[in-house]
């Protein structure tokens, strides 16, 4: 569902975000997107993820990926730049240490720099992950932030499943709407 909301609205030539790089996945899904004219941060706190999705965009030098967590973002992110597109899947890297995860207050941080960045018809979708220790809150602190925000200048949707059992996964998507 990420990638389908995404796909509809990032271009070429433009500028995305991957707020956990994990494997690479989604950092290789926006740069096949945005292409060489555009540009995509890739943002882990696990030198592994980061080696991982290295190798996942070796050939696409318009992927720069950096070793820090992602309340960081406006760092990397010009002041004058705008996203179009933003991932984040909340929780913790899968097939490695499960007690490294995103927590509420970096994810938070994250998100009301990105929030203020992201460009009108832009999109933050955020997968939210339940089923670990902390996930629960983090999911909750998100949800919570989501339905704050000013619905004159963003939609916010909640996506989820309702026949699964074990803590099925959430996604919220944030979309930019046009000022009047």
């Amino acid at each position: 569902m990420a990638q389908q909301l995404i796909c509809e609205r990032l271009q070429p030539g433009e500028l995305a975000l991957d707020a956990t790089a994990g494997n690479g996945h989604d950092t290789l899904f926006l740069a096949q997107i945005v292409g060489a004219e555009g540009r995509v941060i890739g943002l882990d706190v696990q030198a592994e993820a980061i080696a991982a999705t290295r190798e996942r965009t070796a050939e696409m030098p318009w992927v720069e990926l950096h070793q820090t967590g992602h309340e960081r973002v406006g760092e990397f992110i010009g002041a004058e730049s705008e996203v179009k597109a933003a991932m984040f899947n909340l929780g913790y890297l899968p097939k490695a240490d499960k007690s490294i995860i995103t927590r509420p207050d970096t994810t938070l941080a994250a998100l009301d720099a990105l929030v203020e960045r992201l460009a009108v018809g832009g999109i933050i979708t955020i997968a939210v992950y339940t089923g670990h220790e902390g996930g629960p809150e983090e999911g909750a602190a998100v949800l919570e932030w989501a339905q704050g925000l000013d619905q004159t200048r963003y939609t916010a949707i909640e996506y989820r499943f309702l026949n699964q059992v074990n803590s099925p996964p959430s996604m919220i998507a944030i979309e930019c709407k046009p000022t009047k």
